[in-house]
């Protein structure tokens, strides 16, 4: 395993360090301080270097994207309605960064962070171990949180990231990577990429895109992605049908250790990614970072694949808990496959 260092920049007086994993196969993963993001996951494929995310090859549009770019997201991913809550009996008030609501965490979250990083390796694989301390007079959460976030890669070509958090009081967790795929040969657009998601049922979102409460049966509809769908074709058929232009959408997960909650690939079976989590929900979105002019024109090139605990879980009772109690430890992970 190889693995090397650089700097990758400087914003706000602060170095941003850049991190690249390589196994023997010339499968390779880097990753930036900043957010702590997965800036690049690609492969070699008949000697020709394959990239499988949507990122940027520099500091200035990390800084300057809207789109969360494969960036690691909390202390909650997602939405919390009118970004209050009640955790043990008292009410807390966030940052409401998303129209009355919280998104993401906040201007605070993981994805604004410069974390500190290290890096750990053993004869199959090596690791990215990045850590960071998040005072409750940041972000208004409760508790001070210790958080760990670690991306692994192995001789296999998969790649780990682990999410580990302690509080010093009870508080919210459900963090995610924000990742944006593409495995098509060029990344131009979606056209030649598919979909399939472990899920027989979606959220049903209000026009602020919260949960109601309520969930729809996907089968035999637009959003039923139970087998591979094409992901532009499913595009093209929900403008057609009901005007709607993007995916912006929380499927409810069969998680299993044995079974991908999801899976994306190219239609001419070069390759595939699939995904595994033991969290319940899958959110995907597409649209087009790269690019505003195609993304005004609702021209996407970039899928986003996040799986956590159902959005806004701490207003509905069997959404499932984020919670962490105090002085207590809770980790979630998410796996990548490569597969050619």
């Amino acid at each position: 395993m190889k693995i090397e260092k650089t700097n990758f920049g400087e914003t706000n007086g602060r170095q941003i360090d850049k991190y690249r994993l390589t196994n023997k196969r010339g499968t390779r993963i880097s990753l930036i301080t900043l957010g702590a993001t997965w800036q690049e996951f690609s492969a070699v494929e008949a000697d020709k270097r394959q990239q499988l995310i949507v990122g940027f090859d520099n500091l200035a549009d990390y800084v300057n994207t809207t789109y969360y770019l494969c960036k690691a997201v909390g202390r909650v991913a997602g939405r919390i309605a009118k970004a209050e809550f009640k955790l043990d009996g008292k009410n807390y008030k966030i940052e409401n960064n998303e129209g009355g609501n919280a998104l993401h965490g906040g201007s605070h979250g993981f994805s604004f962070i410069n974390w500190d990083a290290h890096t750990e390796e053993s004869a199959e694989q090596a690791s990215v171990v990045f850590t960071h301390q998040i005072k409750s007079s940041d972000d208004q959460y409760p508790g001070n949180l210790k958080v760990t976030i670690t991306y692994t890669l192995d001789e296999n070509d998969n790649v780990h990231v682990r999410f580990t958090g302690e509080s010093d009081q009870a508080t919210l967790f459900n963090p995610t990577i924000h990742t944006y795929f593409n495995v098509t040969d060029t990344q131009h657009d979606l056209k030649t990429q598919w979909l399939k998601i472990n899920s027989s049922k979606r959220l049903e979102l209000a026009s602020d895109k919260l949960p109601t409460g309520r969930f729809i049966t996907v089968q035999d509809t637009n959003y039923d992605f139970q087998k591979p769908q094409n992901v532009q074709h499913v595009l093209n058929k929900l403008q057609e049908d009901t005007n709607t232009i993007e995916l912006d959408d929380a499927f409810l997960v069969n998680a299993a250790d044995e079974e991908p909650v999801a899976e994306i690939g190219d239609t001419a079976g070069k390759r595939q990614v699939r995904i595994y989590s033991k969290r319940n929900a899958v959110v995907v979105f597409t649209t087009n970072p790269l690019d505003p002019v195609r993304e005004q024109q609702h021209d996407f090139n970039a899928l986003a694949i996040e799986c956590q605990t159902l959005p806004d879980a701490i207003h509905h009772q069997n959404f499932g808990d984020i919670t962490i109690p105090a002085d207590q430890t809770v980790t979630q992970e998410i796996i990548y496959q490569y597969k050619h």
